[in-house]
């Protein structure tokens, strides 16, 4: 929760790190933090408490622990504890090491165990917020729930295990998801592998597709383009032919789509024009097959989210022109509030090629409005903010500049 005392803080925070000369991006690598946590920092929203952080954080800052927090205990003094997250921490550390220890040596789990309906109803609920972009509320519930599902399925009787695994299958493919939104993506590439055996051990060769498509966006995250190549052809390779049936399942035609798009991502990115438009005219076709807007393994594949690709690949290859034409066909409000506030992000970010600073900041208070978390810590959005303050000069509208507050940019 955001108090007096934590927006404070964070001021401090920001003043310190400016007259050290650093960047929010140079602060999170000094604490092998993301840029997110610190915003959340600076903006008050992520209060630091415990005395080994403040360390970290008097480290990089070049600072001593009382300078940055005058309040701040003893060195000697046991710490507070850690108040709730408000970004996806906690549920990277609950990723760290083996996922149910305990379970190997036979010690009975410290809650009871919940039923499978009860774990279906948790993990539509964690895609529910995934797909709201509420990534603190999904980190409170994975952290709980993995290690739960990880257990009941070292213990459960053979019969269920099947879907136990894929419910791992699917609870990872949400982490991944969600760490690669919020730039972790050394994590999402953890989750994203977890999710792929387990889709396997479930026998669920779509699950297993499900998550080399979350393993391929982890793998853009981190700059590994070959890598996020191979995950995406690999699937192709095997799911095209299959596609030529009349009669393929629409859950593999969505995967087969999903596919497409993430190559025509990865061929934007590296400038390549012919091949980005020959993936999403596959991906049209497939789409226009399907006949509607689907959810698929939570990939939201369809038409309206192949011209929300359209649009933002052609963000990437510099066509401002192109995307503003094919994003006045779009009504994305069928989608999710993520996939609706990232369309309005390239939209943005479109305008902004342009120079149009009002569309532009018009955009993005849109999506902020639906994904405030999104937009407060997305890479794109951040870069796109300072882009506008920079083009406004010493003119800068004044609802621009409540945006580079909330969002604790510089």
């Amino acid at each position: 929760m955001t108090t007096p005392d934590s927006r404070t803080a964070g001021q401090r925070v920001k003043e310190l790190r400016r007259a050290a000369g650093m960047s929010q991006s140079d602060l999170a690598a000094a604490m092998e933090r993301s840029e997110s946590w610190v915003s959340q920092v600076e903006r008050g929203v992520q209060p630091v408490e415990r005395l080994s952080i403040l360390q970290s954080l008097a480290d990089a800052l070049g600072v001593s622990i009382r300078e940055l927090r005058p309040d701040a205990p003893p060195a000697q003094s046991d710490p507070e504890p850690q108040p709730e997250s408000n970004d996806l921490d906690g549920l990277r550390v609950a990723l760290t090491g083996h996922p149910a220890l305990s379970s190997l040596f036979d010690q009975p789990p410290s809650e009871p165990t919940p039923t499978l309906e009860e774990f279906r109803q948790q993990i539509e609920k964690a895609w529910d917020l995934a797909h709201a972009s509420s990534h603190a509320a999904l980190s409170d519930l994975l952290v709980k729930l993995l290690p739960s599902l990880e257990g009941a399925v070292r213990s459960a009787p053979a019969g269920d295990r099947s879907e136990l695994h894929s419910l791992r299958a699917r609870a990872y493919q949400v982490a991944a998801a969600s760490f690669t939104r919020q730039d972790e993506a050394d994590a999402a590439w953890v989750a994203a592998d977890r999710a792929l055996q387990a889709a396997e051990l479930a026998g669920q060769p779509l699950e297993v597709v499900a998550s080399l498509f979350r393993m391929a966006h982890a793998f853009l995250r981190q700059r590994h383009v070959d890598q996020a190549e191979q995950a995406a052809r690999s699937a192709v390779a095997v799911l095209a032919p299959r596609a030529e049936s009349p009669t393929c399942p629409p859950e593999e035609l969505s995967l087969l789509g999903a596919m497409n798009l993430v190559l025509a991502v990865i061929n934007a990115r590296e400038g390549n024009r012919a091949q980005t438009h020959e993936h999403i005219e596959r991906a049209r076709g497939i789409a226009a097959r399907l006949g509607g807007d689907r959810n698929d393994f939570d990939t939201e594949f369809g038409p309206t989210n192949v011209e929300i690709h359209a649009v933002s690949t052609a963000v990437e290859l510099g066509d401002a022109g192109l995307a503003l034409e094919v994003a006045q066909q779009v009504d994305p409000s069928g989608l999710s509030p993520e996939r609706q506030a990232r369309f309005l992000l390239d939209v943005a970010r479109a305008h902004a090629q342009r120079r149009h600073v009002g569309e532009a900041a018009a955009a993005l208070l849109e999506a902020e409005a639906l994904a405030p978390e999104q937009i407060h810590g997305h890479h794109l959005a951040r870069d796109v903010i300072r882009e506008l303050t920079q083009l406004s000069g010493r003119r800068i509208p004044d609802s621009l500049a409540a945006l580079a507050e909330r969002s604790a940019i510089t």
